[in-house]
């Protein structure tokens, strides 16, 4: 199912699916490997968000460096979201401010959208850009509050 969603864009190298080491369950995610850079970028531009088994895929380049990943530098907190809003929605808003390494909106048990989220920026100064732009701005007729994450 991945090969094939993912042959579209180009050639796949490789896909390893992540794994919990005990039950062998997947985790929820993968890494797809390209023949060439084109091909990731172009499976990066189309296909991000899609569809796959009813849930919306996201697309992103690995980050292998763990200290960016913990480090606060780059988060920022969304609050005051109306339901409507999902993770595509809040990608769309925060992409021109910096390329985005994670967005997420927190959801209930039922798969609902709880009202706020968080988005991970690959630098600083991108998650400043992004709270001095939208902090304050109407989404969906709420005026949301953005502020660093603590």
């Amino acid at each position: 199912m991945l090969f094939d969603k993912f042959s579209t864009a180009g050639p796949v190298l490789s896909i390893r699916v992540c794994r919990t080491a005990i039950t062998r369950r997947p985790l929820g995610y993968a890494y797809v490997n390209f023949q060439q850079p084109a091909d990731a970028e172009r499976a990066l531009a189309t296909m991000n968000f899609d569809a796959l088994n009813g849930k919306p895929i996201r697309i992103m380049w690995p980050n292998r460096d763990p200290s960016t990943r913990r480090s606060g530098a780059g988060k920022i907190f969304i609050k005051n979201l109306d339901k409507s809003i999902d993770d595509k929605a809040v990608y769309d808003t925060f992409s021109p401010f910096g390329n985005i390494l994670s967005c997420k909106i927190a959801l209930d048990d039922e798969g609902q959208s709880k009202g706020y989220g968080f988005v991970h920026f690959e630098t600083k100064n991108a998650a400043t850009r992004a709270i001095e732009k939208v902090n304050g701005m109407l989404l969906a007729g709420k005026q949301v509050s953005v502020s660093k994450k603590s």
